[in-house]
């Protein structure tokens, strides 16, 4: 295929998609206001030009993970500049790496917000980056668009949590274990911090309180972790009606692989996790995970013209091998919802854009239709899909309507 063919194939992908993000409320495609107005906290904007900040993982144990959520990004900024930029102002994106180190997470975030003075930053992927930078956001009243799925138990003026949280992903897909596959006994799986320990914490409060189960088991292994052959033989002796698992980053490759050489497979146990997607999978190999279960809200696989549409503009980008997970899905969404509400309150001021964006919805997001909750939360549908061979998962649970996100939901504190 020639380049020439290649360069137009992506212009016109890229214009369809945009098109039909024409759809977020709050859109305005009117010129530009002069800068004066809509810049009277001193941030990088000029005639012009705005600046953002982008802080993931590009190196590390997290870079598996992440590498989708800087693709994702940077898709839709290209796709935003394309058509016409943000109240007549081209993005311009500094890119920095956390390179999965909590601390240097913290260190960027600061550098943006202080040195470059960027409109909002679009980033991390754990918890524990999130609540690193969290401080430093908050003093330097920076905007922040996080987009993974996470245990809630937090609301900041300064993020706008695009992922789900709890609610929306651990107790609708236990409910979901509880009613479809009959489980009643759960071995719960995580990595060793912030994000695993309160999602199993809140997820053994529903499985004993609720659906009057019990949990056989419970284990933590750090980030990076690649020897899981002790979990595995505990796994065996306690023969749980599921396994709740929660293993991120790297350690994911040599979790599955290990389950399958021990014989644990999807055709003989049932395994329910909330951070596998199709990212994930490329590493581990869906031969090595086929017939688990996938909590979140977005698969690669939705069949509806506009998650075609982005699909297209995403492969177009990046090549025809390039999956889209669920968290590259959610960091799609950042730079769209912080356009409209940056053109509905005509100001990149970051009190006026946080003021102005309870109430933007995508009518047209890959995913379906969200909006910003007043809680900064997405209202959303939860899905649950059964992991494929060749990478993919497979849709076989929706729920019937938009989760309402309740991040402090009562009982779970």
């Amino acid at each position: 295929m020639n380049t020439d063919y290649q360069a137009g194939r992506r212009h016109v992908l890229q214009g369809l998609i945009a098109l039909a993000l024409a759809g977020v409320s709050g859109l305005n495609w009117a010129a530009s206001l002069p800068t004066a107005k809509v810049n009277t906290t001193k941030l990088a904007v000029t005639d012009s030009e705005v600046v953002v900040g982008q802080l993931h993982s590009a190196t590390g144990t997290m870079a598996i993970s992440e590498t989708g959520s800087i693709q994702a990004e940077q898709l839709a900024i290209d796709q935003i500049n394309a058509a016409g930029g943000v109240l007549g102002r081209k993005i311009r994106v500094i890119k920095e790496d956390g390179a999965s180190d909590w601390p240097t997470f913290a260190e960027k975030a600061k550098k943006l917000l202080v040195n470059d003075h960027v409109a909002t930053v679009f980033g991390c992927w754990t918890s524990a980056s999130r609540k690193a930078v969290l401080p430093v956001f908050e003093k330097e009243n920076g905007l922040l668009y996080y987009p993974t799925f996470y245990e809630g138990l937090e609301q900041s003026k300064n993020v706008i949590y695009t992922g789900q949280e709890a609610t929306q992903q651990i107790l609708w897909g236990l409910d979901w274990a509880a009613k479809e596959k009959k489980a009643k006994t759960f071995f719960l799986v995580g990595s060793d911090y912030i994000w695993p320990r309160t999602s199993h914490k809140i997820a053994r409060k529903h499985i004993e309180n609720v659906l009057k189960g019990k949990v056989v088991g419970e284990e933590y292994y750090p980030l990076g972790q690649t020897n899981f052959n002790s979990l595995i033989n505990k796994i065996k002796v306690a023969k749980p009606d599921a396994v709740f698992a929660i293993i991120v980053g790297g350690s994911n490759v040599s979790f599955y692989k290990q389950l399958k050489a021990a014989g644990i497979t999807g055709s003989k146990q049932f395994l329910l996790t909330t951070s596998v997607t199709e990212d994930e999978l490329l590493g581990i190999g869906g031969e090595n995970a086929q017939g688990f279960y996938s909590s979140v809200k977005y698969f690669q696989s939705i069949d509806n013209p506009n998650n075609k549409a982005f699909v297209a503009a995403f492969k177009a980008k990046y090549g025809d091998k390039a999956v889209i997970g669920d968290v590259t899905q959610a960091a799609y969404l950042g730079p769209w919802l912080w356009k409209a509400a940056v053109e509905k309150a005509g100001s990149f001021d970051v009190d006026k854009v946080v003021a102005a964006s309870p109430g933007i919805e995508m009518a047209n997001a890959p995913e379906g239709y969200v909006k910003i909750h007043a809680n900064h939360h997405l209202w959303s549908k939860s899905k649950i899909g059964q992991i494929q061979a060749d990478g993919q998962i497979k849709m076989v649970a929706e729920s019937p309507k938009l989760n309402e996100p309740d991040p402090f939901p009562k009982g779970y504190q």
